[in-house]
């Protein structure tokens, strides 16, 4: 339960919060990057577009293996949902950075060592969870994407206050924020599910923690890096999401 708060809290500030994230100062973490509640961005249009293009990206080709991957009806319809939805959402995306005359890389080029070793882990992830099958893919699935949608909500909360400039660049975080956290939601319904018929929960995840060295997130690099947050676009050092909370797999049974 304490999860679910912090992830509504997450989208609630920034959707409903403009004015009082404007107030608030986000600071500079170092050159060409902003840091706020320990979720860091790069204050770069283009490289932050990267990144949610990444997010998209990654998002939409795990989709498309939980189709394959999984017996579940439940996590196969989430994985379709996630490939129709992060269609749509990346295609307004490219739009936009074609309007800006902008060229997206598919891979971002890392903003330091962190976020180059957990975009390292993605890929080892992937492999992971390429080699899974029914339950056990479901369970690693499905926890990782609770707590690498609470990390991508963190860094769309620093993206928006880092470039406020932009208004239709803020539209578009505003929009992805609002489906981040539905998606959000709905994966910890699911894991609650899977928790109730597999008397698991998440138990996967630990596997997938073990692999990126508490970088949090199986997507870490999606949107983002760091010691504490995972997610998708970026590093962190904290932040609200910190690393474990995301998926120990306990939550469902409360």
């Amino acid at each position: 339960m304490k999860q679910t708060i912090q992830g509504l809290m997450l989208a609630s500030t920034l959707v409903l919060g403009g004015t009082a994230l404007a107030q608030q100062a986000g600071k500079e973490s170092k050159k060409g990057t902003a840091e706020l509640r320990g979720f860091v961005v790069p204050t770069d249009e283009k490289a932050l577009l990267e990144r949610l293009h990444y997010t998209h990206q990654m998002e939409i080709k795990l989709g498309q293996l939980a189709q394959q991957n999984s017996n579940n009806p439940d996590v196969k319809a989430f994985g379709k949902q996630m490939v129709d939805e992060h269609t749509a959402a990346d295609g307004k995306l490219m739009t936009m950075a074609q309007g800006l005359g902008l060229k997206l890389s598919d891979m971002p080029k890392p903003m330091n060592d962190v976020e180059k070793k957990v975009m390292a882990a993605d890929k080892a992830i992937m492999e992971e969870l390429q080699a899974l099958k029914g339950e056990p893919f479901d369970s690693c699935y499905i926890s990782g994407q609770v707590g690498d949608h609470d990390a991508t909500l963190g860094k769309l909360m620093a993206g928006r206050q880092a470039l406020t400039g932009n208004a239709q660049l803020t539209s578009l975080m505003d929009e992805m924020t609002q489906h981040v956290s539905q998606h959000r939601q709905q994966a910890y319904s699911v894991l609650g599910k899977l928790g109730q018929t597999m008397g698991v929960g998440g138990a996967g995840t630990g596997m997938q923690k073990g692999t990126e060295s508490g970088t949090g997130g199986h997507m870490g690099g999606h949107m983002g890096t760091g010691s504490g947050t995972g997610g998708h676009m970026g590093t962190g050092t904290g932040g609200t999401t910190g690393t474990g909370q995301s998926g120990t797999g306990m939550q469902p049974k409360k």
